[in-house]
């Protein structure tokens, strides 16, 4: 198993971190054929032990283009998937697991995944000092702007989308402990490289309530807009811009984000 980015938390800290997620939400089966429209399409998976499991793909970008579905799929933790679950993500013809948790929570609960599925470490926040994974344990705007700032986070959201550009065959599943936050960035900057338009993104970040049976004021177990908001203002602050984000702390180049439109957009 290729392990990215083998970082320690704080054990303390860490434990704190895995108190915030809610109970896994069973979904309803996922469609497979191109949506009609980008509300039309259900992307559940139909996993019965994965929270918060679903599609990437299935939206429409500014200039009249679609994001593929059956490519990239994001989800909560694997730990709980069933048998089923499992067959179910093997049929879809799953290759590559990014898991975006702390060395903490993949002790607590490592992954259950399909035979022959590669599993690479994309520790986004375990390089934050303690105090910070302490403080931004419930969502909010420090958790976000972390996603930017935090040494090691732009490396592992990098990791994730070479992922997608370098599986040339099957399909990528990248996912955090709840599938919310750090997956629920990581949807927002493929999608807005891929060109769909910010209202279009923000409200797949919101569907983590619908998936999760959470209310957004429950930062335990929903998401905010202002959080996803505030993720994109720290990139602007610390960067410039989004593209200077992806092009300067991601360190995506042109011909990195050509070929990710490339296999992503029909």
């Amino acid at each position: 198993m290729a392990e990215h980015h083998l970082i320690r938390a704080s054990v303390s800290a860490a434990a704190g971190l895995a108190l915030v997620f809610g109970p896994v939400v069973a979904v309803a089966p996922a469609a497979t054929a191109a949506p009609a429209s980008d509300t039309a399409f259900d992307r559940a998976l139909g996993l019965t032990g994965v929270q918060n499991a679903r599609d990437a793909g299935g939206y429409r970008t500014t200039d009249g283009k679609w994001v593929r579905t059956g490519l990239v799929y994001r989800s909560g933790q694997l730990n709980n998937a069933t048998p089923a679950d499992l067959a179910v993500l093997s049929d879809r013809d799953l290759r590559v697991v990014a898991d975006l948790r702390t060395g903490f929570e993949r002790a607590a609960g490592p992954d259950r995944v399909p035979a022959g599925v590669t599993e690479h470490w994309d520790d986004v926040i375990g390089q934050a000092p303690p105090q910070t994974l302490i403080t931004t344990l419930t969502g909010g705007d420090d958790l976000y702007g972390a996603f930017i700032t935090a040494p090691g986070a732009n490396e592992a959201f990098a990791s994730v989308l070479r992922d997608i550009i370098e599986t040339r065959d099957g399909a990528v599943l990248y996912h955090c402990t709840a599938g919310k936050d750090r997956t629920g960035w990581t949807s927002a900057v493929l999608l807005t490289i891929l060109g769909v338009d910010r209202d279009t993104v923000r409200q797949d970040y919101l569907l983590s309530n619908q998936y999760r049976g959470a209310d957004e004021s429950d930062p335990l177990n929903g998401v905010q807009p202002a959080w996803l908001d505030a993720a994109f203002e720290q990139a602007n602050q610390t960067y410039g811009s989004f593209d200077s984000y992806v092009r300067d702390g991601l360190k995506l180049t042109d011909a990195d984000v050509a070929a990710l439109k490339a296999k992503m957009l029909a």
